[in-house]
């Protein structure tokens, strides 16, 4: 896989929310650091994704904030 991304992270699917239209994914990127993205349901489908199968969380953005209290 070659992406113009730089941010990308490796993880395991710890949860899968399928709906209608689109489907919730949650990845595990370090024991106890989970991401969530909202993807297309066809996507999910075509990527076969399922509990326990490795995956990337790909951050493509123009804007990164950090914030403290």
């Amino acid at each position: 896989m070659k992406i113009s991304a730089r941010n990308h992270l490796k993880g395991t699917v710890k949860k899968i929310i399928p709906g209608v239209v689109n489907t919730e994914v949650t990845l595990e990127i370090a024991p106890g650091v989970e991401v969530v993205s909202i993807i297309t349901k066809s996507s999910a489908d075509q990527m076969h994704l399922s509990l326990g199968k490795e995956a990337y969380v790909v951050v493509k953005a123009t804007d990164v904030m950090v914030g403290i209290d």
